[in-house]
């Protein structure tokens, strides 16, 4: 079989309009990429033209759109353009916005991928990456109102069902190959949909302020606003093109069977996260103990990190910690029902921020990492024998040897422990 090479677009397209919650002028313009730069949104109309990377640790905003933001910068409603984007197979683009959200354009993704193929997609030298799982990965939305199931297969389909008392919509069900045919045909000309009885508390809250007819499928309590559907179940062939929009955050080409029950933006994004970790935990680590105390001081007891899955200098760590029966804390914390000290998980999330820290100085075995503050910590779950604990941490601000960071520790893709951390490093 021949190796599927990356692509990205062979000139540079723009496209004007508004955006649907702004209200405000957009326009974008796709520009080529080099082979694995990935898909980047630059803020031309900001200082420095920031750019901000389509990649799920990056999300900052879930609510009836998915937004990406770095620093002060943010780019909202991305989930159509990587649709369109990912849909077609591009791999590599540099995607200017002048605004803070992308054109809605007339609600679908057609208009998006017309504008790639009108550039030109064409194929690069370098493989592209491929996703592969390698067993069940299960993931939720808030309050469990989407639920998601993700199993290994040969290409990628999604099997989605959506429930709304409308009328109109009802409960739907409906499965879709999507490749680059596929999705082109089948769900690019799905548009967004919206009922007119919200509009005026969506309004009240600054969203949907571009809405209209001629970007979005309005319904009222008699139906259908528009003149016509493009198809019997547009409103489901659209939320199938957001999950494809909001998985091209994993920023590789997925191979998967994703069933989806009645799917979101915060529920597609925590999918996303949920593969990730999946893949992570089942690759080869970044760095296995043995070198991670080439780094850190601790030692058995209180060496609390078994491996680094994951690692961008300067920006995030993800590490692992696997809870068995033999730590010595489960002796009386506690005998006959065994729960790991909360104390502890912040320790050890702590010990992946540290190593994060360590990175950025040299001869780090003379140093050490000191935690000055902890900040916001929370526990949502008890951690208990058997668990694989997934630490998570983001740099949030970098000042010479001082850092502020955001972590929390994960275990089946539930959040079990959150906190925030200030930290410095100093001589031993």
């Amino acid at each position: 079989m021949s190796a599927t090479l990356q692509r990205t677009i062979g000139g540079e397209v723009a496209l004007d309009g508004i955006g649907v919650h702004s209200g405000e002028s957009a326009r974008l313009t796709f520009r080529p990429a080099e082979p694995g730069s990935g898909i980047r949104f630059r803020r031309v109309d900001l200082e420095e033209s920031p750019e901000i990377p389509a990649d799920v640790n990056y999300v900052v905003g879930t609510e009836l759109g998915t937004t990406l933001g770095l620093g002060e910068a943010r780019v909202l409603t991305v989930e159509h353009v990587l649709a369109a984007v990912s849909g077609i197979g591009i791999d590599n683009l540099l995607v200017d916005v002048e605004g803070q959200e992308v054109p809605i354009r007339d609600g679908s993704f057609r208009e998006y991928v017309g504008a790639l193929y009108e550039a030109g997609v064409v194929e690069q030298e370098e493989q592209a990456e491929i996703l592969n799982l390698h067993g069940v990965v299960e993931a939720g939305g808030p309050a469990g109102q989407s639920k998601y199931v993700a199993t290994p297969s040969d290409g990628f389909r999604i099997s989605g069902t959506i429930d709304f008392e409308h009328p109109t919509i009802g409960r739907r069900y409906g499965s879709f190959l999507v490749d680059e045919a596929s999705f082109r045909d089948d769900l690019a000309p799905a548009r967004t949909f919206g009922f007119k009885s919200d509009a005026d508390t969506l309004h009240a809250r600054g969203l949907a302020l571009g809405a209209s007819l001629d970007n979005a499928v309005v319904l009222d309590e008699d139906g259908v606003m528009n003149e016509e559907l493009r198809f019997e179940d547009e409103f489901l062939r659209h939320k199938v093109g957001d999950i494809v929009g909001d998985l091209a955050l994993l920023g590789a080409r997925l191979q998967a069977h994703v069933v989806a029950e009645r799917p979101s933006h915060s529920g597609n994004v925590e999918l996303a996260r949920a593969i990730r970790r999946h893949v992570q935990l089942c690759g080869a680590p970044v760095a296995d103990t043995a070198r991670i105390m080439q780094f850190l001081p601790h030692r058995y007891p209180m060496l609390l990190v078994d491996r680094i899955v994951d690692f961008v200098e300067g920006e995030r760590i993800v590490g692992i910690k696997n809870v068995t029966i033999n730590e010595p804390f489960f002796q009386g914390h506690f005998p006959g029902h065994p729960v790991m000290p909360g104390v502890l998980i912040v320790e050890a999330m702590a010990q992946c921020g540290g190593l994060l820290l360590m990175d950025q100085v040299e001869e780090p075995e003379s140093k050490v990492v000191y935690f000055m503050t902890m900040d916001n910590v929370k526990f949502r779950k008890p951690v208990t024998p058997g668990d694989t604990l997934v630490f998570e941490l983001e740099v949030v601000q970098l000042k010479r040897k001082m850092c502020r960071m955001a972590g929390r520790g994960v275990v089946g893709g539930n959040v079990v422990a959150e906190a925030e951390f200030m930290a410095r490093i100093m001589d031993r």
